[in-house]
């Protein structure tokens, strides 16, 4: 049986549509392994609604088999604890899942095994790698890597091919047993191989990230955190927001954070300090717990995170932490001092402007993702004949 490839009209080009079209006697145990369940929302990989109103970036976990892929899904997503990763079985299919905790933070993550060989004739690694915005390949840091850094220059230079666009992120996973100076040899080595494997293909101009992670500790979700950033096209915006909101009110440091997650949308321009950013988390965890011992009745359906939320911890290093509600999902957690503190009205004016400054970031963007829904749909509809059949603009 025959059948035709759709096409939508965009800006005078024809695109293919982006849930990737295939053809009927398509093989799709190819994706699911012959299952269809795969732990995720949706059995069939690749698809999604052509009218939806955004189309999510996609962030692909790689690696070799027990190099803790998995585990990090868990960990960061599903705050499931480190230690009972321990009784994760192996992945043995590619599983997809949608996460959608704020309208900033929203894209697909991909867990592919480590044993699937994907540039399998069969396997149509174009259409994985075409919609990707991220790829992460995570290298086990106390097994030898000399395999994973093969993997990883083979995975690298076809995605490279198929989309230069993505951006290449490398997790040396596993170094909480290491010393800190076995940890920077670590890094440095596979750095240097890496680049050196690209060094020797032409390929300089692939930039390739490297962080040293761990899941028993927060390095995995600072990490994440740079990810994430990447992906978000609002983030100039974000950062200089919150350059402007601490300038004015005396505030040393400020994070964004998204609360189901703990991963941090944007921060101000000065430096990152991992002491710093865990404080942040454990603060977070701290309000949740409380409110949901306290914050609800047995009766109440709720969230222990709504817009009453707020709090003040008072550190004895003449630190304050201040943590408001920006929007159901995000959270600003600020740093100052004490004496800073005494003009909190001041503080709280300035950041009842940058909440609604970043409300008019949301609306500008649900105004553009409307846009080209109704875009979509008019130009799809002008191609298609009442029986259903599509008409290739010439």
């Amino acid at each position: 049986m025959t059948s035709e490839r759709k096409y939508i009209e965009v800006d005078g080009e024809n695109e293919a549509l982006s849930f990737d079209y295939y053809d009927d006697d398509d093989d799709f145990d190819t994706f699911t392994d012959g299952d269809e369940d795969c732990g995720c929302d949706d059995g069939v990989l690749g698809f999604s609604d052509p009218f939806s109103s955004e189309v999510k970036p996609r962030i692909l976990l790689m690696g070799l088999r027990r190099s803790g892929k998995s585990s990090i899904q868990k960990v960061v997503f599903h705050k499931m604890s480190p230690n009972e990763t321990l009784f994760l079985e192996s992945t043995n299919k590619i599983c997809r899942e949608d996460v959608s905790n704020s309208s900033f933070v929203s894209f697909q993550i991909w867990d592919f095994p480590g044993q699937i060989d994907f540039f399998d004739p069969t396997f149509d690694y174009e259409m994985i790698f075409r919609g990707t915005g991220a790829l992460i390949f995570v290298i086990d840091s106390q097994d030898d890597y000399v395999e994973a850094l093969s993997r990883l220059h083979l995975t690298v230079t076809r995605a490279y091919k198929v989309n230069p666009d993505i951006n290449f992120e490398v997790f040396i996973h596993k170094v909480d047993g290491l010393s800190d100076d076995h940890k920077i040899e670590k890094q440095r080595d596979i750095h240097k191989r890496a680049n050196d494997d690209l060094a020797d293909a032409g390929l300089e101009r692939i930039h390739l990230s490297f962080y040293l992670t761990s899941i028993y500790d927060h390095s995995i979700f600072e990490a994440f955190s740079k990810v994430v950033q990447k992906l978000i096209p609002q983030l100039p915006t974000l950062e200089n927001l919150l350059n402007i909101f601490i300038s004015n009110s005396g505030i040393e440091k400020a994070f964004l954070f998204d609360v189901v997650s703990k991963i941090y949308i944007a921060t101000d321009s000065s430096p990152v300090d991992m002491q710093t950013y865990e404080l942040c988390c454990d603060m977070i965890d701290v309000v949740i717990d409380i409110s949901c011992i306290y914050g609800l009745t047995g009766d109440e359906a709720g969230t222990p995170y709504d817009k009453e939320s707020m709090a003040i911890i008072h550190l004895n290093n003449t630190t304050v932490m201040y943590l408001k509600e920006v929007t159901k999902f995000l959270a600003l957690v600020c740093f100052l001092r004490e004496e800073s503190f005494e003009r909190k009205g001041l503080i709280d004016y300035n950041f009842h402007c940058f909440k609604k400054a970043i409300e008019e970031v949301f609306d500008v963007r649900l105004k553009v993702q409307r846009s080209r829904k109704l875009l979509s749909q008019r130009r799809w509809s002008r191609q298609t004949v009442p029986n259903g059949t599509q008409v290739h603009p010439h």
